[in-house]
């Protein structure tokens, strides 16, 4: 006589592989997002031993050749002229009116350069972040 055993099909279902799936693109995730670089315009930005906790939402870019270049967020620099540079800011203030500007300017350019864009970020009451590098390791 033969016996027959009953096997039991279990309705439950195992999320473990999925967590470790959903882990591992956090991860990955994490690890692209800090080697994406906000600045595709090479500046040379000056020394600074303080850095600000302020999240910028706009960037003010020149670079040695005194190029001027406006972004919002995360998009792509557009070069701007010093003329364009205040509605370029009055255009990123209706979109975010708690808005911080940096202003990335490269060491080996003129400081009235600097002090013009401070200037207009004044006469328009905006929050103005002057970007700076870490100093060198010795």
């Amino acid at each position: 006589m033969a016996l027959k055993r009953r096997q039991k099909i279990s309705p439950s279902f195992s999320m473990s592989s999925m967590t470790d799936l959903i882990f591992l693109l956090l991860i990955f995730f994490m690890i692209t997002s800090t080697m994406v670089s906000p600045n595709a315009i090479k500046v040379l930005l000056p020394q600074g031993s303080e850095q600000t906790s302020a999240k910028p939402m706009v960037r003010v870019i020149i670079d040695k050749d005194l190029n001027y270049y406006g972004a919002f967020g995360n998009d792509d620099e557009m070069p701007l002229s010093l003329d364009e540079v205040p509605s370029f800011l009055q255009e990123c203030a209706a979109r975010e009116p708690e808005m911080y500007v940096a202003l990335y300017a490269d060491e080996s350019i003129p400081y009235r350069e600097i002090v013009r864009v401070l200037n207009i970020a004044n006469e328009n009451h905006y929050k103005m972040v002057l970007a700076t590098r870490r100093p060198d390791k010795e």
